[in-house]
C-alpha cells in the first residue's frame, strides 16, 4: 500500500491540529446503555436533528479555525459513529486501527479503513487485542493507556512491544467513567484536566509528577469537562456548561471556544471523543 505521509502525523495532543476525522450523528442513539451517561438519558433519547446542528456548528467552528475537516460516511447500523476517536489513533506518521470492544460498535473501524484505502494512506491493524482510542493520550515521549472495560492490559503490552521509541504507560481508572479521556486530558506540556475520583492516589502521584492538574468537579465531569480539544496555540474547545473548566483555562491564557454539543454528550463523548486527529504540526 501507498504510504502518503503529508497526511498523518501527531504527537501530542495539543500541537496545532491541521487534519481531524470526524462524522455527522445522523443515526445517533442509546440502543444499548453502555456508560453512566447513557442511563440517565436512556428514557429522554436524543434529538437527531438538534445534535446533527450542534455538530455542524462545531465543524463550521473548526474550519473557521483553519482546521480540515473530514466527514466519514455514516451509516444506520452504528449509531455511535459519531465518536471517532475510539476506531483508531494517530502516533507520529503511523495510524493505527483499533478493535472495538462493544458489540454495538464492531464494524466502525471497516468504515474507517476502507476511507483510508481509498486515500492511499497505511495503518497498522491491532488486531487481537481491545484497544480505543479514547484511553489513548499522547504526550510523546510517553503514551498514557487507560486500562478500561474497552482496553485490556494485552493491548498495552503489545503497543509497548510496538513502539520501543515511547514509554507506554497504563494507567488503571474506575471502568464506569468509560474510557481515560473522560477523567485525564493533557492540554499542554505542563498542564492537565483531570477527574481525581476516577483513580487511586499512586496513578494521581505518577500524573502530578508530570503536569500541573487542573481539576474538575463531579458534575463537570459527568458534563465532561475533560474531553476538551485543543487545537494549538492554546485553543481549546469546551462546552458553555462547565463554567469552572472554562474560567480555569481563560485564567491561564487559553482562549476557550465555546460550542454547544450537550445533545450529543447524552450518549457519553464530547469534543474529543468526536474527533480522531490525523495531522498536528508543532
Amino acid at each position: 500500500m501507498m504510504i502518503n505521509r503529508k497526511h498523518t502525523n501527531c504527537y501530542s495532543e495539543y500541537d496545532r491540529l491541521q487534519r481531524v476525522i470526524l462524522c455527522e450523528p445522523q443515526y445517533m442513539t442509546i440502543r444499548d446503555v453502555i456508560n453512566e451517561a447513557q442511563k440517565r438519558f436512556k428514557n429522554e433519547g436524543i434529538h437527531i436533528e438538534k445534535a446533527v446542528d450542534q455538530h455542524r456548528a462545531f465543524v463550521s467552528k473548526l474550519r473557521e479555525n483553519g482546521v480540515e475537516v473530514i466527514l466519514l460516511p455514516y451509516h444506520k447500523k452504528f449509531p455511535e459513529q459519531v465518536f471517532t476517536r475510539d476506531i483508531g489513533f494517530t502516533l507520529g506518521e503511523t495510524i493505527f486501527v483499533g478493535e472495538m470492544a462493544s458489540d454495538v460498535r464492531k464494524g466502525e473501524q471497516d468504515q474507517f479503513k476502507q476511507w483510508l484505502e481509498d486515500e492511499e494512506i497505511s495503518y497498522y491493524n491491532l488486531i487481537g487485542n481491545m484497544v480505543e482510542g479514547g484511553d489513548v493520550i499522547i504526550d510523546e515521549p510517553v503514551i498514557y493507556v487507560g486500562l478500561s472495560n474497552r482496553t485490556n492490559r494485552q493491548a498495552v503490552e503489545h503497543l509497548s512491544k510496538l513502539l520501543t521509541n515511547f514509554e507506554v504507560v497504563a494507567v488503571p481508572f474506575i471502568e464506569k467513567f468509560l474510557h481515560l479521556d473522560c477523567v485525564f486530558n493533557i492540554v499542554s506540556p505542563t498542564e492537565a484536566l483531570y477527574y481525581p475520583a476516577a483513580f487511586q492516589q499512586s496513578e494521581i502521584d505518577m500524573l502530578a509528577d508530570r503536569y500541573d492538574l487542573i481539576e474538575v468537579s463531579k458534575e463537570e465531569q459527568f458534563s465532561l469537562g475533560t474531553n476538551v480539544l485543543s487545537i494549538g496555540d492554546k485553543r481549546v474547545f469546551s462546552l458553555p456548561v462547565n463554567q469552572y473548566v472554562n474560567k480555569e483555562l481563560k485564567r491561564r491564557g487559553y482562549q476557550v471556544i465555546e460550542v454547544d454539543i450537550t445533545e450529543i454528550i447524552k450518549s457519553g463523548g464530547s469534543f474529543r471523543c468526536c474527533t480522531l486527529p490525523l495531522l498536528r504540526e508543532s
